[in-house]
């Protein structure tokens, strides 16, 4: 049997989650908590399987709740209505095992929590998209403009590959320097290979 305690500050959602995982044949609801502190002090008293929670809760929210749970011997999942990939990471560094998202079926938030047992840990697809998607500030052209720089061609090489004047050259270097916030083309180049953005 899989015990589970449940911390979610809107009542009515706490006790429609908590009927649903029962109805769910190796589950049981052994705790309900109406924030991250009574989570934390459910989950010290009834040393459950796994701790559903909420993120924003008063008292103590979840990502802090789950922080403090770290060492403990209980997985935690994270169930929000919040697909922000800050939230994401934190909770990754706060070692979750799981993140879902409340629109997701009870059926798979039930599989979820199976295959949590069984040792994988669950991200919702968004928020890994969301978490690894490219957020490069450089354009189209400004990317070239310092592929060719890191391949060490010189302004009036770069303006001779791209068919471009060298004062449009030195503009876009210009550009691309105070979007990486760098000072020079060195340093672009060691920055944007630190991010991964060169394909």
């Amino acid at each position: 049997m899989i015990r589970i305690v449940i911390a979610e500050d809107q009542r009515m959602l706490l006790g429609a989650f908590a009927s649903l995982l029962n109805l769910e044949a190796d589950m049981e609801v052994v705790g309900q908590a109406g924030n991250g502190e009574e989570a934390v002090a459910l989950v010290h008293r009834h040393k459950p399987d796994i701790c559903m929670m909420d993120i924003e809760m008063p008292v103590k929210n979840g990502l802090e709740a789950a922080e403090e749970l770290r060492d403990f011997d209980c997985k935690v999942i994270i169930l929000t209505t919040f697909a922000r990939s800050g939230y994401f990471e934190r909770a990754l560094k706060g070692g979750v095992s799981g993140y879902l998202l409340k629109d997701s079926p009870i059926e798979e938030l039930a599989d979820s929590i199976r295959s949590v047992m069984a040792g994988r840990r669950i991200f919702a697809a968004e928020l890994v998209d969301e978490a690894y998607r490219e957020d490069n500030p450089l354009t189209e052209r400004e990317k070239e403009v310092l592929g060719l720089m890191a391949d060490g061609k010189n302004t009036k090489e770069i303006a001779g590959k791209l068919f471009i004047t060298t004062g449009t050259v030195r503009n876009y270097i210009s550009i691309i320097l105070d979007k990486l916030k760098v000072s020079n083309r060195i340093e672009a180049t060691m920055r944007v290979k630190e991010k991964g953005w060169f394909k």
